[in-house]
Formats: C-alpha cells, structure tokens, sequence
C-alpha cells in the first residue's frame, strides 16, 4: 500500500486500528510503528548492527555503510528486495523535499502544541516526518531541539527510555530463543517468571541495563540480578549510552554473583570483565546441540 498506493504511514495506522489490528505489544498502531517497520531490514532478512556509534564520552556518530555490521540472509525473508528497496526511495525522495527551515517550523509548532518534545512524539504526531528524519538532517533530535531554542526536561527521557526498553525486552528472548532452537537447542519459558529452562539443562533470565550519565558525565550501568526465580545465568544487556542499541553483554552465573545489584562503570575489574561479550555467540555456543554419529 505505501509503495504502489503511496498510502503514508498515519493513514496505514488509521487503517490498522479501524481494523482492530494490534500491534504484537497489544498497542494501537501509529505513524512512528508503521515507519520502523517500512525502514527494518529485518523483514528481508537482514540482521544490521553499528549503524550508530556512541563513544563513551563522544558524541554520537551516524556510520557510514561500510561500517555497519551486517549479517545478511540471517533470517527467511518475508517481504520481496525489490518491494523493500522501493519503499526506501520512496521515504528517501520525500525527505529530501523538506527544507531545514520547514523540518524546524513543523517541530516549532509540534513544540507550541505540545508544551514538550520526543522521539515518540514526533512519531506519533500525524503530519510530523518521522524523527529519523530529523536524526539524519540535524545528526541528533538535541541539536535539532536546541535550533528552536528547546531544551528537554530528563524526565521526559528518562520515561521514554524505560517504556523503549520495557518494550525491547520481549523481542530479545525471542530473538534468543529462536537462535537457540535454530541451533538444535531446547528452550522452556515461564511467562510468570520470564525464566528460562535451556536443554534442560541450565536457567537463565535477561535484564537489560540502562545506561545512565553521573553529574560529572561518567556512565553507569545498573544490573538488578533477580533473588527469584534465582536462575543460574543472568543475561545483561549493557545499552549504549543513547539506550537505542547494546553495547555488549555479560554473562553472569549464579555462583559467582553476590548481592542483589550490580553497578558497572565504563571500565571495571578483570573479575568482572570476564563475563563481558560482543555478542551473545558463547551463550548459543553453550546451547547448540551436535549430532553424535553413530558407533560403526
């Protein structure tokens, strides 16, 4: 519909919810649901990571697409290349029909309307160019912001970061589950406890930490390690510090942990740091399951 019909994103909302389609959140669609989806080449097939970079302490970086990470063909696809491709001209040409001085009179008046400023907001708002837009156009929404002379209250971030992460939680134990089957492994879930039985072997759960900046601009990462369902590894996805992408993560077995809360700083100890991955390949590694030939 939005490449053949040029049916915008608000529109393709509007008809979802007319529908009483939800989203797999149980949400009702909106414009900023229906762009991440259009702009995902997971529906390819497609796994992209480093697209942003975010140095500790540095400004963040909009890679180029030599840098990006990609493991293509990582999943079936179900949408055609040529159809995606499409698509992505499509939202391209229409960036470009926008000038600076209109990007920043539309977030002016959102601003006027709305008494604040965010992300999901200006996904949400119909008429509003999706904040990739103004991402890529201003290389962030705070400088984008500062043009119009606002300055956004923590708070507002603070509340949108957590509902983004409460939101991306479910999505990473299934993306860990499915890589495990896919593997050959087992995975049992409790959905009252978010526990999982891997080969019937070990338990694991996953938290994912927010990053936080102190008032001196060091970043911290709080990992809650849970007393119950006291599994045997916990997962913890340490964010980036803009909190849209991991960092890296932490393996972190039950015997080896003490205490309740864990606090980790950009550089911590070797006793720490053992457990720290790039990716999560050493956790599928421990659930893959091989064939055993059999004996002649």
């Amino acid at each position: 519909m939005f490449a053949e019909e040029r049916m915008v994103e608000s529109k393709l909302a509007r008809m979802l919810n007319d529908q009483g389609v939800a989203t797999d959140t149980g949400r009702p669609w909106s414009q900023g649901t229906i762009h991440r989806i259009l702009t995902n080449e997971k529906y390819i097939g497609n796994n992209v990571y480093n697209r942003i970079s975010f140095k500790l302490k540095k400004k963040r970086v909009f890679n180029p697409p030599e840098m990006w990470i990609r493991n293509d063909a990582a999943f079936e696809p179900i949408v055609p290349l040529e159809l995606f491709a499409k698509v992505q001209t499509i939202i391209r040409e229409r960036s470009r029909t926008f000038t600076d001085e209109e990007l920043l009179a539309r977030l002016r008046t959102l601003l006027d309307r709305e008494g604040r400023l965010s992300g999901v907001l200006i996904d949400e708002t119909d008429g509003m160019p999706p904040s990739s837009i103004y991402r890529s156009r201003f290389k962030s929404l705070i400088r984008a912001y500062g043009l119009i002379g606002y300055t956004p209250e923590r708070d507002y971030g603070f509340i949108e970061t957590n509902r983004q992460l409460r939101q991306m939680h479910p999505k990473l134990v299934t993306e860990i589950t499915e890589k495990i089957r896919q593997l050959g492994g087992g995975v049992l879930s409790n959905p009252g406890t978010d526990l999982l039985l891997i080969n019937n072997e070990f338990t694991a759960t996953l938290v994912i930490a927010r990053c936080r900046q102190t008032n001196v601009g060091d970043f911290r990462w709080l990992i809650r390690l849970d007393a119950e369902p006291n599994p045997d590894v916990t997962i913890a996805v340490r964010m980036n510090a803009t909190n849209q992408d991991p960092l890296d993560y932490y393996l972190l077995p039950r015997l080896d942990m003490t205490g309740e809360n864990l606090l980790l700083s950009e550089d911590n100890a070797v006793s720490f740091d053992t457990y720290r991955f790039a990716t999560l390949d050493f956790l599928f590694g421990m659930a893959q399951r091989a064939r055993i030939p059999e004996a002649a």
